[in-house]
């Protein structure tokens, strides 16, 4: 979000427009100490056969140049580094557990003495994967021919990739799961409430998203001292003293490992299979949770979303659909579904309202990027300027933002504003819309139901 700058600060840079997109990837970027270097945006991920087995889920994927020419590509450097994870349902107790699979350099191994667990599944179990990338575009391979179909694997649409994310199998794993809770198998714990007395947030809630919400995954993975890859687990941070730990930045992570402990909220975790007696948060819980308990407004994948643009910047429904099964939201039959107009209105009325309230308890949380923002509070209002800048919310709605930060010479976050008696005609603006954004939510909330 964009808050207003305070003059008097003369160290101070306010955030102007061709500098919002180096704000935005700087929060997208969690680094490694010392492995921040240029890299090769563009990578690819070589799913191993059998990518839903056990063995294939302990077989490390490989990561490698999409196209050489741009350079090399290489785990270890958080500017391209990839990510899976995988979800578990056991179609007999109707529980869900949790997998990582590691990522390595093609041709390399993992660290000594950290080999990959091999997960003990249950019979007939249902398993997807979901990935994630800190670069520009990841794309699927796999190690033999046929393997992405015979996986459901979707990066995509044809020629089209959606970016940083993709999946394998999500549909009927998301399937198979709503199908548990509707006949009561399965239980997805509540939201809860947060310390400022309202229902904590989910990853479908306006005060979370982003531009482009629901990508990337709350995982991560550890460097040893000699640069070679292993799952962050128990065992392996004791064989691999003085490992560091690398992440993939995502609207998962930032929900449940910042925002959810500063507002007195508990994600929902289940069993790590990779890691004996540990529970980790994962996308596919967020997505159900967020599926089961949202209210309305749900905030869906907007037609506006980058990751679902074509190369040329236009928008295509097929690929906004494509994006929201993996993530099991709700299917737009119209780009007006999708709209993201409305979609930047509810931001407006809801994630400053929120931030305004819960000032105190952000500002004593951690930054998740601390050379982007200095407090959870200042990177979340860079955040909002940056979607809504990237969103191109202020033409689509025609309100100003009224969040602004200042940052310092080192250019990281220091402070943020939000602009009260300017944020209220803003509202005062909107309210001409709701008796219409109201209908537009009902109406998709109830489709969702039914769906």
């Amino acid at each position: 979000m964009r808050r207003s700058v305070p003059k008097s600060v003369p160290e101070d840079l306010s955030m102007k427009p061709s500098n919002l997109f180096q704000v935005l990837c700087l929060s997208i970027l969690l680094v490694a100490p010392g492995v921040l270097i240029a890299q090769n945006p563009n990578c690819t991920i070589i799913i191993p056969a059998a990518p839903l087995t056990a063995a294939g889920l302990a077989t490390p994927y490989q990561l490698t140049a999409t196209n050489p020419a741009q350079g090399d590509c290489h785990e270890t450097n958080s500017a391209s580094s990839a990510f899976v994870q995988a979800a578990i349902f056991d179609p007999t107790s109707g529980q869900i557990s949790i997998y990582n699979p590691l990522v390595i350099d093609a041709g390399s191994v993992p660290a000594p003495g950290a080999a990959p667990i091999v997960p003990t599944l249950p019979n007939s179990a249902i398993v997807a994967l979901w990935f994630g990338f800190n670069g520009n575009n990841l794309v699927q391979q796999g190690a033999a021919p046929g393997v992405l179909e015979a996986s459901g694997c979707v990066n995509g649409l044809p020629n089209n990739v959606f970016g940083q994310f993709s999946y394998c199998n999500a549909p009927a794993f998301f399937k198979a799961a709503n199908n548990a809770i509707r006949s009561g198998q399965l239980r997805v714990p509540h939201l809860g409430f947060a310390k400022d007395g309202r229902v904590c947030p989910s990853v479908r809630d306006f005060f979370v998203v982003d531009q482009d919400q629901s990508d990337n995954l709350p995982v991560t993975y550890l460097i040893s001292a000699g640069g070679l890859l292993a799952q962050n687990t128990v065992a392996n941070n004791q064989t691999l003293p003085g490992a560091t730990t690398l992440g993939n930045p995502s609207d998962n992570g930032l929900l449940d490992r910042f925002m959810d402990p500063a507002l007195g909220c508990n994600p929902w975790k289940v069993s790590d299979l990779a890691d004996p007696g540990q529970q980790v948060p994962g996308l596919a819980l967020n997505e159900l949770q967020a599926r089961e308990y949202q209210r309305v407004p749900v905030a869906r994948i907007p037609a506006g979303d980058p990751m679902a643009l074509n190369g040329d910047g236009s928008t295509n429904l097929a690929k906004v659909n494509a994006y929201r099964r993996g993530v099991d939201q709700h299917e737009a039959r119209s780009l007006d579904q999708a709209d993201t107009a409305r979609y930047c209105r509810r931001m407006l009325r809801i994630a400053p309202d929120r931030l305004l309230q819960d000032q105190t308890l952000l500002l004593a949380g951690p930054s998740p990027v601390t050379d982007a923002a200095n407090s959870l509070f200042t990177f979340l209002a860079q955040r909002f300027v940056a979607s809504y800048n990237i969103l191109g919310c202020a033409n689509l709605v025609d309100i100003p933002d009224p969040v602004s930060f200042t940052q310092n010479t080192n250019g990281v976050a220091i402070s943020a504003t939000i602009d009260v008696p300017n944020y209220e005609k803003c509202k005062r603006k909107l309210d001409r819309y709701k008796s219409q954004d109201d209908a537009a939510d009902e109406e998709d909330f109830a489709a969702a139901a039914a769906d």
